[in-house]
């Protein structure tokens, strides 16, 4: 019999990045809850779960800066992305009206995403959650007929409960960036045409544009570029850069020729770019 396979997720069932997890290895896995993102790191390093999907970035929010440190420090490989739309609704128990509404919960990011939508029903009390499934699954423990969560179509499905209102989200644009890590650098798969890596630059003049000269000449294509202070340096931060090309003997050259350029260099990971929404 074929061992599932393992998935750390920060949340429960039904949350965001079970939904991030199915949609990268589809629903035939075992999704390891755990409360924080460390602990999901934790449960990878002492091999309970074979990757974690981590989320890094939201189009509105902007990057999750303390997960970059956790990658780095742990030393995990990244096998993948996956981009996940955010998509927003009032989940409510069988048979509730939305008249009946008196309180809708959630998390704090996912309540900030729908303010629209409540300034147009001030009667409505918003309270703050620890995560959008746990909200949806506290209204089907408890039998809450008063409230509703904010949350996605797989946390109504999961806990059967109504969709009473879709997209309520302010912005319909609105998604977040995934990685998939992986304890040990895999090896390398066919097709790979994006990497994420981690460096620091001397602290003269032109020394970041140097490097990025390097990428530009050799067409590779940086696609973002996040800094994060040294620990305890000042003036001294990581880059942490994602790129992508079309020709991987140009990526290589261009890894060789950085190498002169930089310190504490390390190539995070490389796969297949997977940005479809």
């Amino acid at each position: 019999m074929k061992t599932k396979t393992r998935v750390a997720i920060q949340g429960i069932k039904a949350s965001f990045h079970e939904e991030a997890a199915y949609k990268f290895f589809g629903r035939d896995i075992e999704t390891v809850e755990c409360n924080s993102f460390k602990q999901t790191c934790d449960v990878l390093d002492d091999d309970k779960a074979d990757y974690v999907v981590m989320a890094i970035e939201n189009s509105i929010a902007g990057s999750l800066l303390p997960n970059y440190t956790l990658i780095r420090e742990y030393n995990f490989a990244v096998v993948g992305e996956v981009y996940l739309p955010i998509q927003l609704h009032l989940l409510a128990l069988p048979g509730v009206k939305f008249e009946d509404i008196k309180i809708a919960t959630s998390h704090p990011i996912a309540i900030r995403q729908c303010v629209d939508f409540f300034e147009e029903f001030p009667q409505i009390q918003v309270i703050e959650g620890n995560d959008t499934a746990a909200c949806a699954k506290k209204i089907r423990d408890g039998q809450l007929k008063d409230t509703v969560a904010i949350a996605n179509a797989l946390a109504a499905e999961t806990y059967g409960l109504d969709i009473i209102e879709r997209r309520i989200e302010s912005n319909k644009k609105n998604f977040t960036r995934f990685l998939i890590l992986r304890k040990d650098k895999a090896e390398v798969e066919k097709g790979i045409n994006k990497a994420s890596i981690c460096f620091q630059v001397g602290h003269h003049v032109g020394a970041l544009a140097q490097v990025l000269q390097i990428f530009a000449e050799l067409n590779v294509n940086l696609t973002k570029i996040q800094s994060m202070p040294v620990l305890g340096r000042r003036n001294e931060y990581y880059f942490y850069v994602d790129i992508e090309w079309k020709n991987i003997e140009n990526y290589d050259t261009a890894i060789r020729k950085v190498l002169k350029y930089t310190v504490n260099f390390n190539i995070m990971g490389e796969y297949v770019k997977n940005d479809k929404v």
